[in-house]
């Protein structure tokens, strides 16, 4: 009798319905379509995975490290000094009114330097993970998004750097500095929209590739970056100032040196222009790359 009952349990058991095993059947979608929210939050470790991944990739094997987020925009600034100080006359470069030029222009090269290593690495971001692509899927958005966050860590690390400076020339701060975190976000903003279109551009197109040095060489230029805004609106008509503050890095930078060195009014339109742009260039940027997305795994 003993021996009997397991027998009994085990036809009882297989004569139990099996549960129904969920599937997901993942199908391209055709014509514009929405952002899904939801998935995109169902894969924020993903997006948190690549990140970190990104960060220590840039800094493996290296001597220097993280320094090299500080090297950079301080020769750059250095031998901008050393430049119009030649050309113009000690005193006479093309810095914002009461502040010293080096610390003028390194408070505008942070935002840039954030703006312009998240062009570099989100638009090749979708040929350089091209193996995933492939073979995995995943919502196409994280890829572009980490390697704009990844650029968060050289921007803090050049922060403090400013800090420094800020301490050093006795700068006093106000209460506008409360308003950097928004220039912050405005710069990522710019960076995410931006750096959608050159993605989904880049892995159609190769060559915008090659483009894309061209576009961060130029846009540092046509950025007021090493020179204050107000020297070129000075020099500009009233049209053409404004199709100049349509750059979504000129509200930025501006937005910058005022929250930090306090100076003067704040820059309402150079500010209002950039949102503006900022958002057009995201919208579309966004559909453009969600239409485009069902294409990646085809000619990444």
């Amino acid at each position: 009798m003993a021996s009997s009952a397991p027998n009994a349990n085990a036809e009882h058991e297989e004569s139990l319905p099996h549960a129904p095993i969920p599937m997901l059947r993942i199908r391209p979608t055709s014509g514009w379509r929405a952002v899904d929210l939801r998935e995109l939050w169902r894969y924020r470790e993903l997006l948190f995975f690549f990140t970190w991944r990104d960060i220590k990739v840039r800094y493996k094997q290296t001597i220097l490290g993280a320094t090299w987020a500080v090297i950079q925009p301080l020769m750059t600034t250095g031998i901008f000094s050393v430049l119009f100080a030649l050309l113009m006359g000690k005193g006479n470069e093309p810095t914002v009114p009461g502040v010293p030029y080096p610390l003028s222009t390194f408070c505008a090269m942070l935002p840039w330097q954030l703006f312009a290593f998240s062009l570099t690495q989100s638009g090749n971001s979708l040929i350089t993970s091209q193996n995933l692509i492939t073979k995995v899927y995943f919502p196409r958005l994280v890829i572009p998004l980490s390697a704009v966050l990844s650029g968060l860590v050289d921007f803090a690390v050049a922060f403090a750097v400013l800090i420094a400076g800020l301490l050093w020339y006795e700068v006093q701060v106000d209460l506008s500095l409360l308003m950097l975190p928004a220039f912050i976000l405005m710069a990522l903003g710019a960076s995410v929209a931006v750096g959608l279109w050159l993605a989904a551009l880049t892995a159609i197109y190769r060559d915008f590739r090659y483009i894309i040095p061209f576009i961060v060489q130029v846009g540092m230029f046509a950025s007021p970056v090493v020179y204050s805004t107000d020297s070129v609106k000075s020099k500009l008509p009233d049209w053409a100032f404004q199709l100049y503050s349509l750059n979504p890095m000129v509200g930025v930078i501006e937005g910058f040196r005022w929250s930090l060195l306090g100076t003067g009014d704040p820059p309402g339109l150079p500010v209002a222009f950039s949102a503006l742009m900022t958002t057009l260039l995201f919208v579309s940027g966004l559909l453009y790359f969600r239409r485009m997305e069902r294409t990646f795994a085809d000619v990444v």
